[in-house]
């Protein structure tokens, strides 16, 4: 029951901002077509992710972010532009150099919280 009242919560959530459960499926299908596209997001070239080929080493695997950034904000403010957080990074501010517009972003983030 308590499964049930959960499942509940989470579509109600989904409902309310919009998403209905085909079109968030849809967002994190894009956010991983995103991801792994090698002349848009590439954040194969830097990270291991789960399902895509010929990862790179010099950031972190991307593995279990769902837990490691539960405020889904901070992990949009890391792809936004993970400078503002550490000006040494490598990695590029996706958002302010305009690389991804703001819904790429956020299908991106959708595609990461599921890994």
């Amino acid at each position: 029951m308590a499964a049930l009242k959960i499942s509940f919560a989470m579509l109600f959530a989904l409902v309310c901002a919009g998403l209905t459960p085909a079109r968030a499926q849809s967002s994190v299908a894009e956010g991983q077509k995103l991801a792994f596209d090698r002349g848009k997001g590439n954040c194969l070239t830097c990270h291991a992710i789960k399902g895509g080929d010929l990862p790179g080493t010099i950031g972190p695997e991307l593995v279990d972010l769902k837990s490691k950034y539960p405020n889904r904000d901070d992990l949009v403010a890391i792809v936004f532009d993970e400078t503002r957080r550490n000006p040494l990074t490598v990695m590029p501010p996706f958002g302010r150099n305009r690389i991804l517009t703001e819904k790429e972003i956020n299908a991106v983030v959708d595609f990461l919280q599921t890994l």
